[in-house]
């Protein structure tokens, strides 16, 4: 089961991650044209949720395969 800290790193994280890849493969895609906010604002609601759950799904993994490439790096 997840924990509250987990899930709002989670949502964060999500947040962070999909606003900015979200805006810069709309700007490389359409360009900044008058109805760029529209486009990206369409395509970040599909991905923010898609976001969250990838991370609350993966993130355990990274973690163990992070502490274990930080082990073997010391």
């Amino acid at each position: 089961m997840i924990n509250l800290t987990d899930l709002i790193f989670s949502i964060v994280m999500g947040f962070l991650m999909s606003v900015s890849i979200t805006l810069v493969t709309t700007a490389v895609h359409i360009g900044f044209t008058s109805h760029f906010f529209w486009e990206w604002f369409e395509v970040w609601l599909l991905v923010y949720p898609v976001a969250i759950v990838c991370i609350v799904i993966h993130k355990p993994l990274a973690s163990k395969v992070t502490n274990a490439l930080a082990e073997r790096f010391k």
